[in-house]
């Protein structure tokens, strides 16, 4: 086969540093168009970006030419940069140094879509932390509390 054909669903979650609540309202549609735009402009797809005022969700396809860490390395690097030229926040805004990255079948991509726009909802039951342990759980992952919170 001389073609490389691929699609590779990936559910990203990360959260700003420490978990402040500093996507604020007046401009999250904004940063959510920002972190899509880089993602298709990285040669991944955007499918879906949600979230609330600690963490974001993003639903896209992996590009075939791009690793999953340069990707996420990419998309958060340029999106911490919009927020902090264009907002001007007035504590630095940077995300988490981690992530949470999880592959999604064709068959469950409408199922995450659906839950990612749920997110307001969901995180007034629950909080960022208990939903990121239950996806670590679902996926068997190991981690380590002292270093998945920064």
């Amino acid at each position: 086969m001389a073609q490389s054909l691929a699609k590779v669903y990936i559910h990203a979650i990360f959260s700003t540093h420490h978990r402040q609540p500093l996507i604020l309202d007046p401009w999250q549609d904004e940063l959510f168009q920002v972190i899509g735009g880089t993602i298709n402009g990285i040669g991944c797809q955007s499918l879906t970006i949600g979230g609330v005022t600690d963490h974001v969700h993003l639903l896209f396809q992996l590009g075939r030419t791009i690793a999953l860490a340069d990707a996420i390395g990419r998309i958060k690097a340029a999106s911490s940069s919009w927020v902090n030229e264009k907002v001007g926040p007035s504590t630095r805004f940077q995300w988490q140094s981690g992530y949470g990255a999880f592959s999604v079948s064709h068959s469950n991509v409408e199922r995450v879509r659906a839950y990612i726009l749920r997110q307001p909802e969901h995180h007034a039951k629950e909080s960022f932390q208990e939903e990121f342990r239950t996806w670590l759980r679902k996926y068997a992952i190991e981690w380590d509390e002292r270093y998945v919170w920064d």
